[in-house]
């Protein structure tokens, strides 16, 4: 069983807007806002949107635009970006644009930043950013918390709503990079296992162990994701999640297009080796009903003893991705309360 100071910590959602097949991206932003407001009555932590760019699933390119959108919708959830790709902008346009968020939005928005352009290289191209922008990745977070900071004497360029917001800095990442990176700086981190699990536990051991206090932050606080589907029973729930199988073997297949419909049997879909590599990817999902579910995140909370649990759910069906967050919060509250659940990461300073 898991130790009681690791039950139950908060739950959040990772959200794309994804555009399914027979939808169109209006559809997906009108469906993330109205799956935000069931999760703030649901009494999920907060709703965070990723930036991905040329990929005709996935309507939330524009992340600070949908931020804004999701926000205006809302009253009390933290809303924010889970991530924006830092090395496709200039930080100053980053901190103005969350500048004015939290301006509109006070004490609601988080700031994610991930290091990976989100897209290929000639997209990335077509954004006027050089392919070796991610190697600035330090510096421009740096540049970027002090934009979003107090001003400092002499300082000529300030952001414009931003200055003085401390708008929350995360660090997003897959690798010991980010870890590191994050622990220097003394920000929290989210790994981003719901599609990259690998390096999960050896990236939270580096995180947590060479971790240093900033004003932001005065100990390590780790966010791990996972792709939770829930449905009334676990062959519904296996069922729902041959949409994102099939979406993920695509992208093997060099085809990327909108979320499909889920199908009868996944194995008439896939050879044995999408099947494996795919399988690696979503190592870190749990599906079935509410029960196998919690069954699940327990062991899984035991093995990552996390600070927060950020969700994804791709489900073709707005209803079916509705029933499946709702039966998430039920198998989150069996769980019990945890005493890990603090608000340090909801603050600018500890």
């Amino acid at each position: 069983m898991i130790k009681p100071e690791h039950l139950a910590p908060p739950i959040s959602i990772l959200d794309v807007a994804p555009i399914v097949e027979g939808g169109t991206p209006g559809d997906a932003l009108r469906n993330s806002l109205d799956l935000a407001q069931h999760a703030e009555r649901w009494g999920y932590r907060r709703f965070w949107l990723a930036e991905h760019h040329n990929l005709s699933g996935i309507a939330s390119a524009a992340t600070a635009v949908v931020i804004a959108h999701v926000a205006a919708g809302t009253n009390s959830i933290r809303v924010g970006a889970g991530g924006v790709m830092l090395p496709n902008h200039a930080p100053l346009v980053i901190a103005e644009q969350f500048g004015t968020l939290e301006a509109l939005h006070p004490r609601r928005i988080d700031l994610g930043l991930g290091r990976a352009p989100g897209t290929d290289q000639r997209t990335t191209l077509a954004l006027r950013r050089d392919v070796n922008s991610a190697d600035r990745f330090p510096q421009d977070v740096l540049e970027l918390r002090a934009l979003l900071g107090e001003d400092r004497p002499g300082q000529s360029v300030r952001a414009i709503p931003g200055a003085g917001s401390h708008v929350p800095l995360w660090i997003l990442g897959s690798s010991l990079y980010g870890a590191r990176l994050a622990a220097a700086l003394g920000l929290p981190y989210a790994f981003a296992s719901h599609f990259a699990p690998a390096a999960l536990l050896p990236a939270l051991e580096t995180y947590r162990s060479e971790f240093r206090p900033s004003e932001q932050l005065q100990q390590p606080y780790a966010i791990v994701a996972a792709n939770v589907i829930a449905a009334d029973d676990d062959p519904e729930a296996r069922r729902l999640f041959t949409s994102v199988q099939q979406s993920f073997a695509n992208v093997f297949r060099g085809v990327r297009g909108r979320l499909p419909p889920p199908i009868a049997d996944i194995e008439t879909y896939w050879t044995p080796d999408e099947k494996r590599q795919v399988a690696a990817m979503l190592s870190r999902s749990f599906i079935g009903s509410g029960v196998t579910v919690r069954h699940a995140l327990e062991s899984f909370i035991d093995e990552t003893a996390p600070d927060e649990l950020i969700v994804a759910a791709a489900i073709h069906d707005h209803l079916a991705r509705l029933r499946s967050y709702e039966l998430l919060v039920d198998a989150h509250a069996a769980l019990g309360s945890s005493a890990r659940a603090t608000e340090v990461s909801d603050t600018p300073r500890a």
